[in-house]
């Protein structure tokens, strides 16, 4: 399993931490209940930090699920696609929007009342 290094994983209740110093993690089973969920063992740290949240919602931040992986490459994809999208020149848009009916210029924004009428 591949961690995403430098991610801040939320740990509940205003605790973050990176995600390539947590080491472990490992369900509390006794005393658990609500902000109590979890044992999150990390670097330079003798004792675990206690999560609010459970270790498969934590390890998901910490991108270390396929879909997590799969999510975050799609994230980047998209970023990158729209940036290009800006830097189309105005002849490239036009022969875009002509040839293919491809418009790539950037919707103007509807008012939230627009939405409902």
């Amino acid at each position: 399993m591949e961690i995403k290094r430098d991610r801040m994983v939320f740990l509940g209740y205003g605790k973050y931490w990176r995600s390539d110093a947590i080491v472990g993690l490992m369900p509390i089973e006794e005393e658990r209940g609500p902000k109590r969920r979890t044992n999150v063992f990390v670097e330079g740290r003798a004792e675990p930090i206690v999560a609010s949240r459970t270790e498969q919602s934590i390890l998901e931040d910490m991108g270390a699920t396929e879909g997590g992986f799969q999510v975050q490459a799609l994230r980047e994809a998209i970023t990158e696609l729209l940036a290009a999208f800006h830097e189309f020149s105005p002849v490239l848009r036009r022969a875009l929007l002509n040839e293919h009916h491809f418009d790539v210029q950037a919707p103007e924004p509807v008012q939230q009342n627009e939405l409902f009428d």
